[in-house]
């Protein structure tokens, strides 16, 4: 199987408690991609600009993802700088400089539309709407959000919703969505909204996979001494996903809590080294070896 996701591409600047680095590869799509590279083959949409080092494309490349929907647009690249405290679960937001991201209208090409796996990632939901229109009948629909939409492009955020098999979104998405504290019924509002599964990222919390029916499978992250920058996590926890289901090709509720062990896994490489590099490195070995830890880690 193959997997199409539509976002961001972008250059990140990053402080945290552990060091800093300038201009490393970063962006939602970019996360995701790579995650999910080392489980199914992967077509990228996004729009860089000319200024985009030809460096982070061979990375792209050498990891088998398809860039034939990757436009290169006349400016300069979106670029953010954040810095973290000792609380990793949040950013502080230095600047965020859109640039050619500002006007992205995506374009999905004829090779892409049939894909059968569609992963929207943080991108505006109008944006999100238009490529559901572009793409033909893929069998599984996942989508990601942010406050920022929800405060600000709500009423299209719904109309998206009801096009989407799985939300991923974190805690305090989902209460500033559903106006609850309670995850679980923070679940229940959203599920009226129409998705059939919701994904709820914790940070170094974890995850809580659940159903429309209220059934739940909580997955504890993997723990660990060595973090130096948790940017990405949450989209590499979403390659990892719904790079396992395109992989299998099943979409049981067995498939897809083995998907979430997946995706914590490769959220638990992301945040060893900047930006995306220690997922670059990664060897297939080496993710199977963390997941039979991480079961022995949670049985009882």
């Amino acid at each position: 199987m193959s997997l199409l996701v539509v976002g961001s591409v972008a250059i990140d600047s990053v402080e945290t408690p552990f060091g800093k680095r300038e201009a490393v590869l970063g962006g939602s799509a970019t996360y995701f991609s790579i995650s999910a590279s080392f489980f199914t083959n992967v077509k990228l949409v996004a729009v860089i600009g000319r200024d985009f080092p030809k460096k982070y494309i061979l990375q792209l490349e050498a990891r088998g993802i398809s860039l034939d929907g990757l436009e290169v647009s006349k400016g300069k690249t979106f670029r953010w700088k954040g810095k973290y405290e000792h609380d990793l679960n949040k950013a502080n937001t230095i600047y965020t400089k859109l640039n050619v991201f500002k006007d992205f209208s995506p374009k999905i090409p004829y090779a892409y539309k049939k894909t059968p796996y569609l992963f929207l990632a943080n991108i505006d939901p109008e944006l999100q709407l238009n490529v559901l229109k572009n793409v033909d009948s893929p069998r599984l629909v996942a989508c990601d959000s942010m406050n920022f939409w929800i405060a600000n492009k709500l009423n299209a955020l719904k109309k998206l919703l009801k096009n989407v098999d799985v939300f991923i979104i974190n805690d305090s998405e989902a209460r500033l969505l559903s106006r609850e504290s309670n995850l679980l019924k923070a679940s229940r509002y959203i599920f009226s909204l129409g998705p059939k599964r919701l994904i709820i990222k914790r940070g170094d919390s974890g995850a809580i996979f659940i159903k429309n029916d209220g059934s739940f499978f909580n997955s504890p992250a993997y723990l660990m001494e060595n973090i130096k920058d948790p940017t990405g996590a949450g989209d590499s926890f979403a390659g990892g996903f719904i790079g396992y289901l395109s992989k299998t090709n099943e979409l049981s509720d067995k498939a897809m809590k083995q998907a979430v062990i997946y995706g914590t896994i490769m959220a638990s490489f992301c945040v060893q080294d900047f930006g995306p590099g220690r997922l670059i490195g990664l060897r297939p070995s080496d993710i199977e070896k963390r997941v039979r830890d991480y079961k022995d880690c949670i049985c009882f």
